[in-house]
């Protein structure tokens, strides 16, 4: 059994201990676990890291890069914080970040250690933020972060909240890169809108695999009873990224579809597939 997660180390913690207290064992794996306890370094940020890994490939192939970008970024949770934190580390200014009940605009640039503060020690709301940054601007709702004029949107809240009206004043504010972090962030009417403007657009499907390759990294260090550094992790995530979106890119020139990355992650993914049924004699 192979269990990726959508929640915290808190709740893995839980599915973990209730596991092995009704089977009086283990044989299968949960990965997202603490690191006293076969955790890995590097999982709690793999996926927002991954996306940034992901994106930031796909603008140096396009002559560009995060350095010197404005970035929106929806969410406020681990992959929302992490990604906010790799794109400023790579040069950006991330200027907007929500929650569920609505989202932060500082033109200052977003203080992430006071959204971490809030969201990962005190467990609160993100309109907590403008209480010791006067310059930022907290808006109920979390619809209009699309509004705000960028470079770079990462959306990593949740499905659907970038809908066509959303993608069409994205555009039309002059954004060129849109990296999904979460789960089908972009409506298949608003995936339409950016493909037919030009815009750069990393789809969920080969953009947030960060989160599965660093469980499937966890796996591969729990088999060896061994724990890799940060930094090694890290460097692994890294070129995953890489190859993930080469993969895509050279699969969707090789169709002719060149600059499309939904054709060709979605080739890519296919021809892996169904060449190793190919092969193992399941298809002919």
């Amino acid at each position: 059994m192979f269990f990726h997660p959508r929640v915290g180390a808190r709740e893995i913690g839980y599915l973990y201990g209730q596991y092995k207290r009704i089977r009086n064992d283990f044989t299968g794996v949960l990965t997202g676990k603490g690191i006293p306890w076969g955790g890995s370094l590097a999982r709690k940020e793999a996926t927002g890291f991954g996306l940034c890994y992901f994106m930031e490939e796909a603008l140096k192939d396009n002559g560009s890069s995060f350095a010197g970008k404005t970035v929106v970024v929806s969410g406020s949770g681990n992959v929302a914080i992490y990604a906010a934190q790799k794109a400023t580390e790579l040069g950006a200014k991330v200027v907007a970040m929500s929650d569920s009940n609505g989202y932060v605009y500082d033109k200052n640039g977003i203080d992430l250690d006071l959204v971490k503060q809030l969201k990962e020690v005190e467990r609160k709301r993100i309109k907590e933020y403008i209480n010791t940054h006067k310059d930022a601007v907290y808006t109920e709702g979390c619809r209009n972060i699309w509004t705000i004029p960028c470079d770079i949107a990462l959306p990593c809240a949740t499905q659907n909240e970038i809908d066509e009206e959303s993608a069409k004043t994205l555009v039309a504010n002059g954004c060129k890169v849109v990296g999904e972090g979460a789960n089908m962030p972009s409506t298949l009417e608003a995936t339409e809108v950016f493909q037919k403007n030009g815009i750069l657009f990393g789809p969920a499907k080969a953009a947030n695999a960060g989160g599965v390759a660093t469980s499937a990294l966890e796996m591969c260090q729990n088999s060896m009873r061994y724990s890799w550094t940060f930094e090694e992790v890290d460097a692994k995530l890294k070129q995953i990224m890489i190859d993930i979106y080469h993969n895509a890119s050279k699969a969707a020139e090789a169709y002719g579809q060149k600059g499309n990355l939904v054709v060709g992650a979605n080739i890519a993914g296919f021809e892996k597939v169904a060449s190793s049924m190919y092969a193992q004699g399941i298809a002919y």
